[in-house]
């Protein structure tokens, strides 16, 4: 199996790595065959020898560093069978430059406030690049962390999406601690 990714070209760095050390653990831990093509930004994954679900986790890491997340943060999907990457697209929401940006910037809160309460909320990796937001979580809480990125998107006060991300952080714990009972 082959898949090529184009890769935006200011994330192809990010992707190889210094002295190429990314693209040799993406190699590694997939035990997929991994080139990279700098000039057409394109990434081509070969899994003829290897675990073909391994690959599709090299394809999802090598996704989420395209879309901005940092190389540690991408590699951990390759570690956990649960970790999903989920990607929105905002420009099928938005038809103006200048609304992308309103939300770009209620979803990032002033200073990164809002991105960091919501990750801290939930335990899920929020990366917002170009006219993507991107998620790395379980399907739990990629569910909840949609949940609250359209609020914010549908205008809601952040404050109200504080609310909802507390009592859904209660209703999990609560669903977990019966769970061990």
């Amino acid at each position: 199996m082959q898949e090529h990714i184009k890769v935006p070209q200011d994330r192809i760095g990010a992707i190889i790595g210094v002295d190429g050390k990314i693209k040799e653990l993406l190699e590694k831990k997939s035990g997929a065959q991994i080139s990279v093509d700098s000039e057409s930004g394109t990434v081509v994954i070969d899994s003829k020898e290897g675990d073909p679900f391994k690959a599709l986790k090299a394809s999802d890491a090598i996704k989420a560093i395209a879309r901005g997340f940092s190389p540690e943060k991408a590699l951990k999907l390759l570690d956990s069978e649960d970790l999903i990457l989920d990607m929105m697209d905002l420009s099928k929401i938005t038809d103006t430059p200048s609304d992308l940006t309103r939300i770009k910037g209620r979803i990032i809160g002033r200073g990164g406030k809002t991105r960091e309460i919501i990750e801290s909320m939930t335990g899920a990796k929020i990366s917002v690049y170009g006219k993507t937001i991107s998620i790395i979580g379980d399907a739990e809480q990629i569910m909840t962390v949609r949940t609250a990125l359209d609020m914010l998107i549908d205008g809601a006060p952040h404050g109200a999406v504080y609310g909802y991300l507390e009592r859904r952080r209660r209703e999990i714990k609560q669903s977990q601690f019966e769970s061990i009972q």
